[in-house]
């Protein structure tokens, strides 16, 4: 599992580490039953504090993508893909929301979105 951190980001250390577990499991890179490094061997890897890899393990237990077993350590759960997808399209869709709003307030039209869409997607315009 590699797991990379930007110090430049905006975003904190844990976020990262937790947005990155759960783009893994996503992808499939990471199956259930799929062991973590401990705690503490994450912190030295990442060369990060014990108490923030004990926070991002802490939040992707609570989401349900981990689960930890006391004296064992931290495993993959099972996963509903099905689910995992659909809570990722209401991330897209929230965006797409604003990202409309704002073309709005620039009185960006419809066809000019969807023209930036297709070429920032890499698709030839219709």
């Amino acid at each position: 599992m590699k797991i990379i951190i930007s110090n430049t980001s905006k975003e904190p250390i844990y976020e990262q580490i937790i947005k990155q577990i759960k783009e893994l499991v996503l992808k499939g890179e990471l199956q259930e039953g799929d062991s973590l490094p401990s705690i503490r061997q994450l912190a030295k890897d990442l060369q990060i504090s014990v108490i923030t890899t004990k926070r991002a393990y802490e939040e992707l237990e609570k989401d349900g993508f981990i689960v930890s077993v006391v004296g064992k350590g931290s495993f993959i759960a099972s996963q509903n893909k099905e689910l995992l997808k659909e809570r990722r399209l209401k991330i897209i869709e929230e965006k797409l929301i604003e990202i409309i709003e704002e073309s709005k307030i620039i009185d960006l039209s419809k066809d000019e979105l969807i023209e930036m869409v297709l070429i920032l997607y890499g698709d030839d315009v219709i």
